[in-house]
């Protein structure tokens, strides 16, 4: 029984988990994060909309194994799966889907009718995606990095929160930066042959291609970051737009000034995952990446500690 337990949580993917934090994105970018009427009310809105979306989620990686089984069972790392392997049955898999979806959708929907909306949407697509729209060459890339964007933009639904049309640039462009690095990195692993057979629509990319994408990606990413920064405080409220105290030593250094520090590591940041994704196996996943390379983790949260740092302190 133990064993089975183990294997359940496996399959429910703990480690992509931290994806779904990218719903806190909209409550942080309001400033008021340390409210402490934001604290008892929209944070703990937030908290249950994560953990809504991931029972949804978790639903979704079951589903998804049972459909790829027979392919997952030709890749390297992905045979070892409990359902590849024979470990959890396809009936047992179905069930947990099952039950997982309704407990996460009726959650959703009590939170906010159109934050459930659009998680049942999203549940939607990625059935489409696992069943489909995976084998349909660039549209599997933009499914990829809509399930990125509307974790975000459902965020910022769910507590009703206003996000900057930068923001929302930033985060698509990072999400297809995130999403073809995946396609990029599954090749560098199975080479371009075995990638075809774990997957129809690698066959249809080419290595020179999916380089390509990834440098239009990288450099829209870092760009789209770099125009919110410049743009943030014309949009922010007053308070976060006012002086601080370097700002009585010299008008350069008032508080409007201070995220755009948050650039250089950025750059840093895409220059490292790009990196990492042609060592291939290090590279399977985004969240992989960033859970195990030490200089891209210790990048992420550098990142974090400015943003958090000229916002509220």
């Amino acid at each position: 029984m133990g064993k089975k337990l183990v294997d359940i949580l496996k399959t429910a993917r703990p480690r992509q988990w931290v994806k779904n934090l990218t719903l806190f994105a909209a409550l942080i970018f309001t400033g008021y994060l340390f409210s402490a009427a934001v604290f008892w009310k929209d944070f703990g809105i937030v908290t249950q909309a994560v953990m809504a979306f991931t029972a949804v989620a978790v639903a979704i990686y079951f589903l998804n194994d049972v459909i790829d089984v027979e392919a997952d069972k030709m890749h390297p790392f992905k045979r070892k799966r409990p359902i590849a392997a024979g470990r959890i049955s396809r009936g047992e898999a179905l069930v947990i889907s099952g039950l997982a979806a309704i407990v996460g959708l009726t959650w959703t929907f009590k939170l906010s009718l159109l934050f459930g909306t659009i998680v049942l949407a999203y549940l939607v697509m990625q059935i489409l995606y696992s069943m489909w729209l995976k084998n349909v060459e660039v549209v599997d890339v933009f499914v990829i990095a809509l399930g990125f964007f509307l974790r975000v933009f459902a965020g910022a639904i769910v507590i009703n929160a206003h996000l900057s049309i930068w923001f929302l640039l930033c985060v698509i462009s990072v999400s297809l930066f995130l999403a073809v690095g995946k396609r990029r990195a599954e090749m560098a692993i199975l080479t371009e042959q075995g990638a075809v057979q774990h997957r129809k629509v690698m066959g249809k990319y080419s290595a020179d291609i999916l380089d390509a994408y990834l440098a239009m990606f990288a450099t829209a990413a870092w760009m789209s970051w770099a125009l919110f920064t410049f743009n943030f405080y014309e949009q922010a409220a007053p308070e976060l737009a006012s002086p601080v105290g370097l700002g009585i030593i010299s008008r350069t250094l008032t508080i409007n000034k201070w995220l755009m520090v948050s650039i250089p590591v950025v750059i840093f940041g895409i220059m490292r995952y790009l990196r990492v994704v042609y060592d291939g196996s290090r590279a399977e996943t985004p969240e992989r990446v960033i859970l195990s390379d030490t200089p891209l983790l210790a990048t992420v949260a550098v990142w974090g500690l400015i943003v958090i740092t000229v916002l509220y302190l």
